[in-house]
């Protein structure tokens, strides 16, 4: 089975499992502010469940890449959208500042 470290948590997982799902399942702060309130509960929309993801996950999609490609995000960064990403092996997650997680301060680590 899969391993998510995120935010000081190893969270094994089944395989093609939603990395939005299991960080809010196992208590991670996904959501940075008031977008833990106002936020599109995972239609890949709204963008503010950006992460960086390491390891083995799902190509990105349409919704996702379409997403990042509008303002505060950019296509050209590392970022994800953990509601439209498959973990698919082992991963490392980290959250960034910002309402959509787009900052370049680190909120958390894999590690903490």
């Amino acid at each position: 089975m899969p391993q998510v470290v995120a935010q000081g948590k190893l969270i094994e997982c089944e395989s093609k499992a939603n990395l939005r799902k299991v960080l809010l399942n196992n208590c991670v702060d996904l959501y940075n502010g008031g977008s833990h309130v106002i936020n599109c509960r995972g239609l890949g929309s709204c963008g503010t469940c950006a992460v960086k993801v390491e390891g083995e996950v799902s190509v990105a999609n349409w919704r996702d890449q379409k997403r990042r490609s509008l303002p505060p995000h950019s296509p050209t960064t590392d970022l994800r959208l953990a509601c439209q990403t498959q973990v698919l092996g082992d991963v490392k997650v980290t959250k960034f500042d910002g309402f959509w997680g787009q900052g370049s301060q680190l909120v958390w680590t894999p590690e903490g």
